[in-house]
């Protein structure tokens, strides 16, 4: 096959930890690499990202270093992909480390399957002790619900999946991405294919390493607005979010009321339907964490034992939040776009 020109562009902000880690993984591609331009854009960095990349241009004169005003991540994905100079966009993460035929995977499969936008596996990777036991329980059926791309070792089409390798021309068929997303946005825009009468494909051949929050608070700040942002993308897009992104919001919202219910009422229905819930949670809760426990030794036990609960708290909260937050959210989106 001859490979066609493509480019590699990615969201930075803040990166400093990880940058230099996922630059070198995507130069051991074995995509050639005269074939490959880099655009790093960048939304205001306050760290030493920056200049960590204009260091590494010395070696790697494919990297190109933009700017993003605005910030997030679906505004640095048009800035880059206007700027773009090829007929092929791959969207990569810095969060993130590259095996080395992750390019060439994604774009061959790209050109060879019946499809708008291809990806791969991620395997959820944290730094430390607290960062591993976070990572183990994103990895779970339980952390993440049925998102494929993240505990699949199958080729299929999906309704969505992480980063991305397009066509650059679906960008003028279907539209850029939605840049009212600060969250979501891959959500959004493979909605949007599919809708078109696209198709997503997940190669499971393809695979990355991602690496996760490595403190509670983290991961918890990160439930809390991934949960908020779930309610707002599907005011502004319905159809867009899956019935898992909503599961911690019912859950939440059930405990709440059948706490009320049962102090109100003192009835026993009310503390029984309570009592069967939080049952059935604390067994699946036990169970998958005594299985991160077994593969990765008995400390993780404890601490994944309350972290399923923290996060999926945090992350149905932020859920109920958005929904009593959403008429200003709109209100302001509203305001801006005038």
């Amino acid at each position: 096959m001859e490979y066609p020109n493509i480019s590699l562009v990615l969201p930075i902000r803040n990166e400093e930890r990880y940058i230099e880690a996922c630059v070198e993984s995507i130069f051991k591609q074995d995509y050639p690499a005269d074939r490959m331009e880099v655009i790093f854009v960048d939304g205001c960095s306050e760290d030493r990202t920056v200049e960590l990349l204009r260091a590494m241009q010395v070696r790697y004169p494919q990297i190109r270093i933009l700017s993003n005003p605005d910030r997030t991540v679906p505004y640095a994905m048009n800035i880059g992909i206007r700027n773009s100079t090829t007929e092929i966009i791959v969207r990569l993460d810095v969060h993130a480390e590259y095996m080395p035929d992750y390019v060439r995977l994604s774009v061959e499969t790209l050109l060879t399957r019946e499809c708008e936008n291809v990806g791969g596996v991620v395997d959820t990777r944290g730094r430390g002790f607290m960062g591993e036991a976070i990572a183990a329980m994103l990895a779970t059926p339980l952390g993440v619900g049925n998102s494929q791309f993240r505990t699949t070792d199958e080729d299929a089409y999906v309704d969505t999946l992480a980063f991305g390798c397009f066509h650059r021309d679906l960008f003028d068929r279907i539209g850029y991405y939605d840049e009212r997303m600060t969250r979501n946005q891959d959500n959004e825009l493979n909605y949007r294919i599919r809708k078109n009468g696209g198709k997503v494909f997940l190669n499971h051949r393809v695979r990355s390493i991602y690496y996760c929050r490595d403190t509670i608070r983290g991961i918890m700040k990160m439930g809390f607005v991934n949960g908020k942002w779930n309610v707002i993308t599907m005011a502004l897009v319905p159809g867009s979010m899956s019935v898992r992104h909503f599961v911690p919001m019912v859950f939440v919202l059930s405990t709440i009321l059948l706490v009320l219910l049962t102090v109100l009422t003192r009835s026993m229905l009310f503390g029984g339907l309570l009592a069967l819930e939080w049952g059935a949670y604390l067994l699946l809760d036990l169970f998958y964490a005594y299985d991160i426990a077994k593969a990765k030794g008995f400390r993780f036990f404890p601490v994944e034992v309350i972290l399923y609960p923290l996060f999926h708290f945090a992350y149905g909260t932020g859920s109920l939040v958005g929904i009593f937050t959403l008429p200003r959210m709109m209100r302001e989106m509203a305001e801006k776009k005038e």
